[in-house]
């Protein structure tokens, strides 16, 4: 009996796929006119600019940075003029700094994209934080920090998250169909430096030709002492949750408040190791991410490869749109955030942009709640989001704290699966911040 059946994810949804892109290859998307770059593109400080208005910049040059240890620096994806220094708000309502670059079209190099020296551990933590590379499922989270945890003789298993559960985008299933490779060849990288004998790559058993190219090239490469496996998953939303991965894979639960360190794993998107990898053998940092454009509103759904700073608005334009945009999402229909406008550019987390057409975009009113209890059976973290909702909305955020509401991962299967079509997901957000303005 193998490790999946023993360890059956609990919670989570069947959502449907609408894998419209999986068989498009990656169109590359000529650079823009301008660039905007927010100085908040990871989890952790903001970035500073290190550059002004007037100077020219260039492909590859590093444009902001921080000493703060949870940063990671942004480069610039085109050759031009640096035009202005705004603030710009953020889709989920804060406010940030934005460089923009006017671009030249030549698309000059600068001087320091070269492949980095890497012979020790520090050096190779070193390149990596100097890629500007984040987790680019969505999370964003720097990926320096993450490959170097405080114990590293602790971690045993590394797991790259090839899962892509989210309905519509196809952009890590493309990266293993076009860039397998690049995909082994970081994983054999990351495996050196931390000096781990177990890599599995986590893919979801819809995507079979995904499992036979990377089964395929892994078998090569695995030896006795370093084994390198593709696990096949059910594919379940939010399968690609970390924690639900973690669980999936190892059969290991990861506590509350604890780390993917903390049970002896590292969990790493699969395009950013790839995208470690061919940083490593050129010296081009992270400055250009594919992207899936896909919804009702768009008449032939793609996979773009875009400079990172593009707005929005170049890539509607670039793709074309067939109907009227009721609902523009950053992101898939589970986890993605609504844009207000479509001057917000396309940032190093960004995966995909859902366009929605009226019919698809409108969600029914909300009506009583009925007490099904399907939103509980559906949470993977094991919560109870109608105890949660009558907490937030008698202000207890004591209470809230004992209901383990930061434990929530907003993976939205609660609101998807409510047949009240209840706002659990809005709900269960706001209740984190009457939790965070309480301490």
């Amino acid at each position: 009996m193998g490790i999946s059946s023993l360890f059956r994810q609990s919670g989570g949804v069947h959502a449907p796929h609408r894998k419209h892109t999986a068989e498009c290859e990656t169109i590359v998307m000529p650079a823009p006119k301008t660039i905007v770059l927010p100085m908040v593109q990871h989890l952790g400080a903001p970035c500073l600019p290190l550059v002004k208005v007037g100077d020219t910049v260039e492909v590859g040059q590093m444009v902001a940075d921080s000493a703060a240890p949870v940063c990671a620096p942004i480069h610039s994806g085109v050759s031009g003029t640096v035009t202005a220094m705004k603030d710009i708000l953020l889709p989920g309502g804060r406010t940030c700094q934005a460089l923009v670059i006017e671009s030249d079209g030549e698309g000059r190099v600068h001087e320091s994209v070269r492949p980095p020296e890497v012979n020790t551990f520090s050096d190779f933590i070193a390149a990596v934080r100097k890629c500007g590379l984040v987790g680019l499922g969505g999370a964003g989270f720097p990926m320096h920090i993450k490959l170097n945890p405080p114990d590293r003789n602790s971690i045993d298993t590394i797991i790259i998250n090839a899962a892509e559960c989210e309905p519509y985008i196809t952009t890590d299933y493309r990266e293993c169909m076009e860039n397998s490779w690049d995909i082994i060849s970081g994983v054999q990288t990351v495996m050196e430096f931390l000096d781990v004998k177990r890599v599995i790559i986590a893919v979801e058993n819809n995507k079979p030709a995904a499992i036979n190219e990377l089964s395929r090239i892994a078998k090569r490469v695995s030896t006795h002492e370093r084994r390198v496996s593709v696990k096949s998953l059910p594919a379940r939303y939010p399968q690609g949750a970390e924690k639900v991965l973690i669980q999936a894979c190892t059969g290991r639960q990861v506590p509350v408040g604890k780390l993917p360190g903390d049970v002896g794993c590292i969990v790493m998107n699969v395009t950013s190791v790839s995208v470690l990898s061919r940083y490593l053998k050129t010296g081009m940092p992270l400055v250009q991410r594919r992207l899936t454009v896909d919804g009702s509103a768009i008449g032939k759904p793609v996979n773009l490869r875009v400079v990172i700073g593009t707005p929005v608005q170049d890539v509607l334009d670039f793709v074309g749109v067939d109907k009227p945009i009721r609902k523009l999402l950053m992101g898939g229909p589970m986890m993605g955030i609504a844009l207000m406008d479509t001057t917000w550019p396309i940032s190093k987390q960004n995966n995909a942009l859902l366009a929605l057409a009226q019919e698809d975009a409108v969600r029914p009113d909300a009506t009583t709640c009925i007490r099904c209890g399907r939103c509980v059976d559906a949470c993977p973290m094991h919560l109870l989001p109608t105890s949660i909702t009558k907490a937030y909305k008698a202000g207890d955020a004591e209470e809230l704290k004992r209901l383990n509401l930061m434990k929530c991962m907003e993976c939205g299967s609660c609101s998807f699966s409510c047949p009240a079509y209840r706002p659990i997901l809005q709900t269960i957000r706001m209740a984190k911040s009457l939790v965070r303005s309480s301490k």
